[in-house]
């Protein structure tokens, strides 16, 4: 038995002694505390996903921003890189894709809060960390209050302040926050000066914030220190393993630090470990890793078990704001003087790619669905219900719970409650180590005068569980007390419905508060033991909803769904009611239209396929979730349907308690790509070391003069409408690019997952030229970190280059209206 006391919570948060928040006069304030957010006198759990409009297609942004916005995230976070906008001196540039202003216009139109990180220092892999090339000329000491430097800074901010005029909170507008620098560990009183500066330049927010990693030195009460953590680095070195920093994310605990973030580029190391300053602010972060970029010397793969376990276990740990980087990849832009990614050239650690900054992230560089995005969503529907609750939640940790992060064998869970009611948190998986089943688990919780024990049985919890389970939580007027499901929201369909998901299939079992219970209605099991009403025999699905009546005869009903239906689940407003939506398809909902992605039948081509004869499970991140299947045959949603509940009254027919309504069947097979062979590879290129980081360093131009070339030709009938197409290459070798009229658009470390490359913007001149592909052949020398399960089984002459195919997914969109149904 697993036991834990949860103390009476009797100490409040600490108010008023930061300078930061809405005036108190205002009714709909954000203010904070040293525990949590408030907005409109309700606490207040945001989740932020960082975007970079700059480098995506403007004309693509509130597309992009629907799918974030569905995806649960309610604030959208972005750098304003000043390479972007000044590459060269006095001439800056705000235009197109780098309109800042649409930019965060077009998220206020869709509800979405903006976090505008203004460096001006950013990193984001980007040259000189954002810095453009003459400002390192102009003989200044950056990032320091060298008033040479903020002479250079000032005219900066306030083409930012031009651009955000009116969009600022105190003109009723989206941006909340205003992060100031990045990684800066060892100067508070720039940061202020900073902050100063952006106030008089007209940049203004209820909340302040600066990256509270490597132990920085922050101004005190003035900004609130975010932090991070991630499945995997590319920054550390190519050790053929695991991070040690990435261990101590898998496990819960109060610590908020990691001193790994940004050390490659740090001078001196952090100091010191204790973080008892920092119970003056809210558990806030902004670099929870949504993926993870390729590094030329260090290609990780990140699974999307790994991005939801490290984000659960943030949320165990306290977490009062979720915040991903990347939410949404990108592409570098190529700017008029040079390219503008982080690399040796420029005297960073790391070299990059020239273009892609896909960051294998829920949503990739093309705007492609990632598995990682159903289950980020699934914890983000229920904060959306339970989060503001358990912002005020404290964490408790069991006795003995693991302290060393090299421990395997014991189970790791907590618990967060304010004394009455609470979740208890289970995380049994990390990335790389599988870690044991654990049998015979029960936990056993003291929570306000009562022991909660959950499950009535042992039962086992799988290797690469985690879920959250709640405790003494009302269900309408009734008391849940222990459920072996996961909550995942509340839908008002004329009486409360609350929507649970079994978890790691573990039996789901309901033990409410007799006192609270005069009934329980539904297709299960119903006995009264002791003072609880249990309710077990539950068969999850679509099926499975449950009525449950208080006393005083008001009723609430319990939806009990099986786990990969949850995944499916999307949440809105949407036909004048507020809706729950199952779909193997993605979906977003926009407006009165719903909008479904993809063909039915089987996800072609999953993305994280291993190359042939590796072995090895394949993770699930890289898969672009064009379309799902229904092999179990009664799942709760199939490729060629939608599920909506409460069912529209022009349903064509219902599953359970969901209408049903038909999709397009799947079309054809997508018209072939014609591969040309124009050159076959020269010698595999010898290993190239940078002195200064002792890290292997990427081909250069003039290496892809002995590069393989193909010429590959796209039909006119792969481009339907405007909806997105996407060129998946299978291939292994080392780094390849992709050119259009000789200009290069695309490029990858190859690192195990296809390829994939979106034409869509590029329709026009593919279909002019062609696209050519040059690809460089990887060395079985090559100093450089591989996932053990994607590295090429045999090296062939001591080198391995192939191309196996290159196939078309289309990912058209199937609108749905009332008027359509």
């Amino acid at each position: 038995m697993q036991r834990i006391t949860v103390p009476p919570e009797t100490t409040p948060p600490t108010q008023g002694h930061l300078r930061l928040g809405d005036p108190p006069d205002r009714p709909d304030a954000i203010t904070v505390n040293s525990r949590h957010l408030s907005r409109a006198g309700r606490p207040w759990f945001p989740v932020m996903g960082e975007f970079h409009y700059a480098r995506y297609p403007a004309a693509e942004w509130r597309e992009e921003l629907l799918k974030v916005r569905a995806g649960g995230v309610t604030i959208v976070a972005a750098y304003v890189f000043w390479n972007l906008h000044e590459e060269r001196r006095g001439l800056f540039d705000w235009s197109g894709d780098r309109d800042l202003r649409r930019f965060v216009t077009t998220c206020a139109e869709l509800g979405l809060d903006v976090v505008v990180r203004i460096g001006p220092w950013a990193h984001g892999e980007s040259r000189n960390g954002g810095f453009p090339d003459w400002l390192l000329a102009a003989g200044c000491v950056p990032r320091t209050d060298d008033p040479r430097y903020l002479d250079l800074v000032r005219p900066f901010l306030a083409q930012i302040g031009a651009r955000l005029r009116g969009l600022t909170r105190e003109h009723g507008g989206p941006v909340v926050a205003v992060q100031l620098e990045n990684e800066l560990h060892d100067q508070p009183g720039h940061l202020l000066t900073l902050k100063r500066m952006a106030r008089q330049a007209g940049i203004d927010a209820p909340l302040w914030t600066a990256t509270g990693w490597g132990h920085a030195q922050l101004p005190p009460d003035e900004v609130i220190p975010l932090f991070g953590g991630y499945p995997e680095a590319a920054w550390d070195t190519a050790h053929d393993g695991w991070p040690a920093q990435s261990r101590a994310h898998y496990f819960f605990g109060p610590g908020r630090d990691d001193d790994s973030i940004g050390a490659d580029l740090r001078t001196g190391a952090a100091s010191g470990g204790d973080e008892s300053h920092l119970a003056r602010y809210p558990f806030a972060t902004c670099e929870l890793g949504g993926g993870m970029y390729t590094a030329y010397h260090r290609r990780p793969v990140v699974a999307a078990a790994d991005v939801a376990a490290l984000a659960l276990v943030k949320l165990g740990s306290g977490s009062v704001w979720q915040g991903y980087y990347m939410y949404h990849g990108a592409s570098q832009k190529i700017g008029e003087l040079s390219t503008l990614q982080e690399s040796h050239a420029t005297g960073y650690p790391n070299d990059c790619p020239v273009i892609t900054y896909d960051f294998q992230a829920p949503l990739g560089e093309y705007g492609q669905f990632r598995d990682s995005y159903r289950h980020l969503r699934l914890q983000h529907l229920w904060l959306a219900c339970d989060g503001p609750d358990l912002a005020t939640m404290t964490l408790t940790m069991p006795p003995g719970a693991p302290t060393d992060p090299a421990d395997r064998a014991a189970l790791r869970w907590a618990v967060r409650s304010d004394g009455r009611s609470g979740f208890l948190f289970v995380n049994n998986h990390q990335p790389v180590e599988t870690l044991p089943d654990h049998d015979g688990v029960r936990f056993a919780v003291e929570l306000d005068g009562r022991s909660l024990v959950v499950p009535r049985e042992p039962v086992t919890v799988p290797a690469g569980a985690c879920f959250a389970w709640p405790l003494a939580r009302r269900v309408g007027d009734c008391v849940l007390l222990t459920a072996t499901a996961q909550p995942v929201c509340v839908i008002d369909a004329g009486e409360p419905v609350h929507v649970f998901t079994q978890t790691a299939g573990i039996p789901v079992e309901l033990a409410f508060d007799a006192a609270t219970v005069a009934g329980v209605e539904g297709p299960a099991t119903v006995t009264t033991t002791g003072g609880d009403v249990v309710v077990s025999g539950l068969r999850p699905g679509p099926e499975c909803l449950l009525r449950v009546t208080a006393p005083g005869g008001s009723t609430a009903s319990v939806l009990v769904l099986d786990h990969d239906s949850a995944l499916t689940a999307t949440r809105g407003h949407l036909w004048g009611a507020d809706r729950l939506v199952l779909s193997d398809r993605p979906a977003v909902i926009d407006g009165d239209h719903l909008v479904v992605y993809g063909n039915g039948g089987a996800a072609p081509g999953q993305g994280d396929r291993a190359p042939a004869g590796s072995g090895g499970d394949t993770g699930g991140n890289h898969a672009s979730v064009a379309s799902g299947g229904n092999a179990g045959g009664d799942r709760a949603s199939a490729g060629d349907r939608v599920l909506v509940f409460p069912a529209p009254a022009y349903a064509t027919g219902t599953h359970g308690v969901f209408g049903v309504l038909p999709l397009p069947p799947q079309a054809g097979e997508p018209p072939a790509v014609a591969i040309e062979t124009v050159k076959q590879a020269g010698p595999a290129r010898p290993p190239v070391i940078d002195p200064a980081s002792g890290r292997a360093s990427a081909p250069v131009d003039a290496d892809f003069d002995a590069a393989a070339v193909y010429r590959l030709t796209i039909p006119p009938d792969a481009f339907t409408g405007d909806d997105e197409v996407l060129l998946r290459l299978d291939w292994t070798g080392d780094v390849g690019r992709a050119y259009i009229g000789g200009r290069l658009v695309a490029d990858q470390f190859w690192h195990g997952p296809p390829w994939e490359i979106g034409l869509r913007r590029f329709r026009e001149e593919v279909l002019a030229h062609g696209l050519e592909l040059r690809l460089l052949p990887l060395r079985e020398d090559a100093p450089v970190y591989l996932s053990p399960r994607f590295r090429p089984p045999a090296y062939p002459g001591g080198a391995v280059l192939e191309l196996r195919s290159a196939t078309l997914v289309p990912l058209p969109r199937t609108v749905i209206t009332a008027a359509a149904g």
